[in-house]
């Protein structure tokens, strides 16, 4: 399946011991310190020119080469997440309730491996931006950086960002243009009835039954207002009251998650949303309220960006690995403040489909794949060199 040489192989052992020490210490969004002191350190030590504190916790590598003004960035990101490992091999988190379970580690140790490869033999004319970011998990890395100037202290062409697919096989590649992850949109919906007496329900409004109307109408947003072509989520994942054992209650609060591939889509379910909310508590006779915020927009790649993600790994990986136009996902991704800010592309490489590497993202026993460590180092240098190419030297 690979075809070209994988330029990183000589570094096998290496990524592995950085991946498993990252692994072994995680850290949580702007705590990554440990994660970051590592990081500069490595990227001093290939000779890259460093910038760390850039969005907090975030690390930024700069390695010019040439004379072209040509540049391009890669972005990683270094965060984990809130979850207890299960998993019992030697590398497991050493932080209880703390553990790498989407991969983070490995997207470091295979951006740093790209740093190391391209600062000592890279064959390239132009500018590299190594981009390691914080808080990837709860929205806020990507921004903090951009609000630190990342962009403007360090002008690129374009930014690129890789994830894992664990039940992908090794080895394949998929990416698309336009919107390739989904907005998360978190809402709240309060509902203030007359709570009373559950022997005597006519003499109030059951907030309960008002909630169980708003949740059942709530799906009729992707059944019936959406169009069928177009792909949308609306999840209610809390509903709670101030009701008891005889206690009818007064009121009801609804949160969810929904999400939307476009910000026309996203601007639909609130708009209906809202609608919804309107009308079954006025048909009832009680005050319903909204709250929508929108924490991740929906990632969209730009064409020219896709295309040239896409030709990289065809040469890396062979035609028959690489699918150009893949579905989108609905799960969403900070790196689409990125790639709103700068025409940009997300990719992803799957992680294999056995054992841990095939557990879904944030699953306790999930563990990024080693063997995917050089083929996504190796990938990065074949894009950097394709994009920067060192014929005009």
């Amino acid at each position: 399946m690979l075809i070209a040489p994988m330029k990183t192989e000589y570094l096998k052992n290496t990524l592995r011991d950085w991946r498993h020490d990252f692994h072994q210490h995680p850290e949580l969004g702007f705590d990554e310190h440990r994660t970051s002191a590592r990081v500069v350190e490595l990227l001093t030590s290939f000779g890259i020119e460093t910038h760390k504190g850039v969005g907090q916790t975030g690390v930024v590598g700069v390695l010019q080469r040439g004379n072209s003004t040509a540049s391009i960035a890669l972005r990683a990101d270094m965060d984990a997440l809130p979850i207890h490992e299960v998993n019992e091999f030697n590398y497991r988190s050493s932080t209880d309730g703390v553990m790498h379970a989407c991969g983070h580690d490995g997207h470091t140790s295979m951006l740093l491996g790209a740093a190391k490869h391209l600062a000592e033999s890279g064959d390239f004319n132009g500018r590299v931006v190594f981009v390691f970011q914080p808080n990837e998990e709860h929205g806020f890395g990507a921004i903090a950086m951009l609000n630190d100037g990342l962009f403007e202290q360090n002008p690129v062409d374009a930014v690129f960002g890789m994830h894992n697919i664990p039940g992908m096989a090794l080895g394949e590649f998929a990416t698309r243009a336009g919107p390739i992850t989904a907005s998360e949109s978190l809402f709240e919906i309060e509902i203030n009835a007359q709570g009373g007496h559950a022997a005597l329900p006519h003499m109030g409004v059951d907030a309960i039954v008002v909630g169980a109307e708003v949740v059942s109408a709530l799906q009729t947003i992707v059944s019936r207002k959406l169009n069928p072509g177009l792909n949308g989520v609306v999840s209610v994942t809390e509903f709670e009251t101030d009701g008891a054992r005889n206690v009818l209650p007064g009121h009801a609060t609804l949160r969810g998650d929904a999400r939307a591939l476009t910000p026309d889509i996203n601007n639909i379910i609130e708009a209906r949303m809202r609608q919804i909310v309107e009308g079954v508590c006025m048909a009832h006779g009680v005050e319903g309220k909204v709250s929508y915020h929108t924490a991740f927009p929906a990632t969209i790649n730009d064409a020219a960006c896709a295309a040239s993600a896409v030709g990289a790994a065809k040469k890396l990986l062979g035609n028959q690995a690489v699918t150009g136009a893949c579905e989108p996902k609905l799960f969403s991704e900070d790196f689409a403040h990125m790639a709103a800010a700068i025409a940009g592309c997300y990719v992803l490489m799957g992680n294999g489909t056995d054992g841990g590497h095939a557990q879904p993202l944030h699953s306790a026993d999930y563990d990024f794949n080693d063997e995917l460590l050089t083929i996504g180092s190796s990938y990065w240098v074949e894009l950097v060199e394709q994009e920067l190419s060192a014929t005009t030297i």
